[in-house]
């Protein structure tokens, strides 16, 4: 068994986005398919950064299934724990794109998504817990069995290594309050990663800083907190804390940028660099993506985020 320096797990499905930016989906007649759902996402960031990456989750036993396996492949995502699911169909995700800052998102994901569908019994505990890095999502714990599972695999991890919580809030997935579950999964994890409405829902803090405070109290080691045009804040356990600014871009398509900045802080992270140069780097990696159309083919390589770098 190969020791991956990160395994994600949870949502995946073909992004089904227009062609022509500035179109409501009713007016859309050409559409490009892309691999897409967050986690699958930060596995093929982190791909093209040199990274071996694998992705726990649940296709359907359809077509679409079957492009999304070869994608990851092609990405360089090991595909071993992609199981499929024989009764719910492959999830299809439409956006309408209106830069720079107005992208809604259409779920189908109905009667179930199959990602949802994935079972503690099935997890391999041991490469859970030998990856250097374990990626989770707060969809994960939206329904069962996905969420014992998801906190299966935490309790494995017993904290050993990085694991990282993306609150990855999306109410539309969501019957019930999310607080107990999210604070459930805070307590397993060492590093949280979201925006201000996320840590909000996860904390009931909206700024910033008391936002950071709240997610270290609930249990992580290293809380970051995305801030959209004001960049993004770090802080450790230890008091050690950073801010980098966002690296401005003509935003296309800002749906995969922070997929982008997951991956290279999970890059980061597992160079062992300081706060300020994994802050500065991940949301390079984040501007590049949000300067495309796609998602997961837009996720820039190592020599893209250093020109970027190099150029600010």
């Amino acid at each position: 068994m190969p020791v991956f320096d990160l395994i994600t797990m949870g949502r995946i499905g073909v992004d089904l986005y227009p062609l022509r930016t500035g179109v409501r989906l009713a007016e859309a007649d050409t559409f490009g398919k892309f691999l897409g759902g967050s986690p699958a996402n930060v596995a093929v960031a982190a791909a093209r950064l040199g990274r071996r990456t694998a992705l726990i989750s649940k296709t359907g036993a359809d077509p679409f299934g079957a492009y999304l396996r070869a994608q990851l492949g092609e990405f360089g995502v090991d595909t071993r724990w992609l199981g499929e699911d024989p009764d719910h169909p492959t999830p299809l995700t439409f956006c309408e794109i209106f830069p720079p800052d107005d992208f809604p998102l259409y779920f189908y994901r109905l009667p179930k998504a199959p990602d949802l569908e994935i079972r503690a019994d099935e997890l391999d505990l041991d490469a859970v817990r030998g990856a250097r890095i374990l990626w989770m999502t707060g969809t994960g714990l939206s329904e069962e069995p996905s969420r014992t599972a998801t906190l299966a695999a935490l309790e494995a991890r017993a904290k050993a290594g990085t694991t990282v919580f993306d609150l990855d809030w999306r109410p539309m997935l969501w019957r019930e309050d999310p607080a107990k579950h999210y604070a459930a999964a805070l307590s397993l994890a060492t590093v949280a990663v979201g925006n201000a409405q996320e840590c909000e829902v996860a904390t009931g803090e909206s700024d910033p800083r008391a936002a950071a405070r709240a997610l270290l109290a609930a249990g992580v080691e290293l809380a970051v907190v995305k801030r959209g045009p004001d960049g993004v804040l770090a802080v450790r356990r230890d008091g050690t804390s950073a801010e980098a600014a966002p690296v401005p871009v003509e935003v296309v398509n800002g749906l995969g940028a922070g997929d982008a900045f997951g991956g290279a802080l999970c890059h980061g992270l597992l160079a062992g660099w300081d706060l300020p140069r994994i802050l500065r780097y991940a949301n390079a990696a984040g501007a590049i993506v949000a300067s495309r159309l796609a998602c997961s083919s837009a996720m820039p390589f190592a020599a893209e985020i250093e020109e970027t770098l190099t150029c600010r």
